[in-house]
């Protein structure tokens, strides 16, 4: 999959918040996302975020 800034990213499990839906701010060795739901950011290795994707969107 091509990862861009700015893509809305599906996840498998959902933030405690309760949203699935992820805004890429940051794409490399690590991906920087910020939850949609509640504005909380974490890094995360891109195999995690590879493996857990489920779907893409544009912002």
């Amino acid at each position: 999959m091509q990862y861009d800034v700015g893509q809305i990213v599906k996840l498998k499990k959902k933030h405690p918040c309760g949203s699935y839906e992820w805004e890429i701010l940051r794409v490399g060795a690590d991906f920087r996302l910020k939850c949609i739901g509640c504005g909380h950011q974490v890094m995360l290795p891109r195999t995690t975020v590879e493996r857990n994707t489920r779907g893409l969107r544009d912002k």
